[in-house]
């Protein structure tokens, strides 16, 4: 069987700039030695102090370059002092890294498992997450700030807020007077650190040149804490870990500061940021935190609006899946000063492997390269990398290109049908996906089971830490298909590249007042193991379409946008169907001749969804409805025509 949808056209050259394995010069190190300020006191507009280390390049003695610099800065909640304190550990690993790369080998056939958690250690991630010594090797000084109400810095913790934002460019003005600042400024960091610098970014402060954001978030709430309209696991063990840590300051930097009395005071006032809201979420299905605020739309950085080269680095099976290639697309910059990065990689390495042969460049380096370009102004070629450079799963193959999806990848609708394929015996139903409409009417119910533990998007939201425990937790998603409805394809003919975001629209009917969708889409080779390449949910009641901002092609719904807010929830009325359109994250996957494409779905989706106890109340029986003159599909964009073979070296 082959994709239905127009023939594609002849597959273009995938790439004209540099390989994805191509190596930049960062020249030698002009520095053997650091010095580092700790607890240096930033006075924020309204009185709050925020805690910095600074750390600069030093002379052999210790006496740090009186040389104004440029200056990197990072804003974190993670309480910066243990960070900088664990730069001896970090120094080590880095030492360790040679042994890392001989003694651990890359995963087979390219799949994210526990050797590339640990291969992470050798790529150059460590140093690009605190105060990079490959940087201040060579003239840069880093600026590491505790936010407001974490670490050391007084004041109450206020996530992604205007005020926090604010801080930020008070922070980039005080870097920018600094004596041992040129003015020429960068910021880095990762996850909420890379957030923020989006953010920061967004709002054009004057002379930030260029941005290295690794793993963050176009919109932290449609990516992790309210997907589909339904709370994450994460949040609360976020919080919990927040908070924790805003009651571990640096005596000797609140003493050096005197902001000791306010720090007390404000952490006593305010011991557990957000506790109430929690709370309120377990016990109220009204409770606001379900559903998105109207002050969502400050907390997004404004990605358009941003003018700094910018560098997003992204992984498949990251917690911020759905951003990386979202955040390629928004950003307004030509001529090499964006460029997007995604790896078959998990929230805790990226930069997996990155440096050995057929990789790219080593983490750290390509950092250094970036801000060597956008803020010194060196000629050093990266403006021709990419500017979209990602690993595909199911080869593990880079491949470079001008943009994403690939232009040749063209649409395709494959349908839902009851006819069993005799491929997942494991599964609840087992059911074909194809392009032909089933002349039948069925109905099939989704079982109440609880969803078996190791999966690969147990994974996702653990970050990773699991890929360890083995291919249930990784490369092959049986075990947690038991629960679940699949449709199955045919054999391919031939290599088929899916690349792009995918819908799943369906036909439901639930007998309680709401229902809940969990969906992966995964490849299944002949052995019958299924690897997932994405996933998507939604629930019944948040399917209300924003029909402005979906994306179509060639009139085809590809990536749907739901509000998610009170305003556009849709009653459930139980027994009578209703439809709806899953929005399933980006992806660039091959799949290989003789290889199935599935799609799994299940009522829950443990850890990655927490239906919590209000809103589980409402959802009883679930079933979809498989109907001739309703059809149920997946539309997704695909290049069926082979492809083509690596272009990292």
């Amino acid at each position: 069987m082959a994709p239905s949808g127009r023939s594609p056209s002849p597959l273009p050259h995938e790439r004209t700039g540099l390989p994805p394995n191509a190596r930049f010069p960062i020249g030698p190190r002009r520095y053997r030695r650091v010095h580092v300020d700790r607890g240096v006191a930033i006075r924020m507009s309204d009185g709050t102090i925020l805690s910095a280390d600074i750390t600069r390049p030093a002379h052999r003695r210790g006496a740090p370059v009186i040389e104004p610099l440029p200056a990197i800065i990072t804003l974190t909640p993670y309480n910066k002092t243990l960070l900088t304190r664990a730069d001896p550990l970090i120094d080590l690993v880095g030492m360790a890294a040679p042994l890392v790369d001989r003694l651990v080998p890359p995963s087979v056939g390219g799949r994210a498992g526990g050797r590339e958690l640990v291969r992470a250690l050798s790529g150059g991630t460590l140093d690009t997450v605190r105060a990079s010594r490959t940087l201040i090797s060579r003239g840069y000084v880093h600026v590491n700030v505790d936010v407001r109400g974490t670490g050391t810095s007084t004041g109450r913790m206020q996530i992604m807020s205007d005020r926090e934002q604010r801080d930020a460019l008070e922070v980039l003005a005080w870097v920018r007077e600094q004596p041992w600042c040129d003015g020429d400024l960068g910021m880095t960091g990762i996850s909420y650190l890379a957030i923020s610098a989006l953010q920061a970014a967004g709002k054009r402060p004057p002379r930030l040149k260029a941005v290295f954001a690794l793993v963050g978030s176009e919109d932290p709430n449609k990516d992790l804490t309210l997907t589909g309209g339904v709370q994450s696991v994460f949040t609360p063990f976020w919080l919990l870990a927040v908070n924790g840590l805003k009651w571990l300051p640096s005596a000797p930097g609140l003493i050096k500061t005197g902001a000791a009395p306010r720090y007390l005071y404000d952490r006593i006032t305010s011991p557990v940021t957000k506790l109430g809201s929690v709370l309120g979420v377990l016990l109220d299905d009204q409770h606001p935190e379900h559903f998105i605020q109207p002050d969502a739309e400050s907390r997004r950085a404004r990605i358009e609006d941003i003018t700094a080269a910018t560098w997003i680095h992204g992984g498949w099976h990251d917690v911020f899946d759905r951003s990386p290639t979202r955040l390629f697309g928004r950003l307004a910059l030509d001529g090499g000063r964006k460029q997007v990065l995604v790896d078959d990689g998990f929230h805790l390495n990226p930069g997996s492997g990155f440096g050995a042969p057929g990789n790219p460049q080593r983490l750290d380096q390509l950092q250094c390269a970036f801000f060597d370009r956008w803020i010194r102004g060196i000629d050093n070629g990266i403006d021709e990398y990419g500017p979209v450079t990602v690993r595909q799963l199911g080869t593990g193959g880079w491949v470079s290109r001008r943009e994403f999806p690939h232009p040749g990848a063209r649409v395709h609708r494959w349908y839902l049908s009851a006819e069993a394929t005799g491929t997942a015996a494991h599964a609840a139903a087992d059911g074909t996906l194809g392009d032909v409409i089933d002349t039948a009417t069925t109905a099939l119910a989704l079982p109440r089971h609880r969803l078996p533990l190791p999966s690969q998007s147990g994974s996702l939201m653990l970050m990773g830490l699991t890929t360890l425990l083995g291919a249930s937790w990784t490369s092959d998603d049986r075990a947690a298909q038991v629960p679940a409805v699949v449709f199955t394809s045919a054999p391919l003919g031939a290599d088929t590249l899916l690349s792009g975001a995918l819908n799943l629209h369906l036909r439901v009917v639930a007998t309680g007042a709401d229902a809940f969708w969990a969906v992966t889409v995964c490849d299944v080779a002949p052995s019958g193991a299924a690897a997932v390449l994405t996933r998507g949910a939604l629930l019944s009641s948040r399917r209300a379409l924003d029909e402005e901002i979906s994306l179509h092609v060639d009139g085809e719904l590809i990536a749907a946008e739901h509000p998610l807010t009170a305003a556009s929830v849709l009653a459930v009325e139980p027994g009578v169907p209703h439809e709806l359109d899953i929005d399933i994250n980006a992806t660039e996957a091959v799949l290989r001749a003789g290889h199935r494409l599935r799609v799994a779905i299940t009522r829950t989706s443990w850890p990655r969804h927490f239906l919590t106890p209000a809103v589980s109340r409402k959802i009883k029986d679930q079933s979809i409805v498989l109907d001739p003159r309703h059809p149920s599909w997946l539309s997704f964009l695909a290049v069926e025509h082979g492809v083509p073979q690596s272009v990292a070296g």
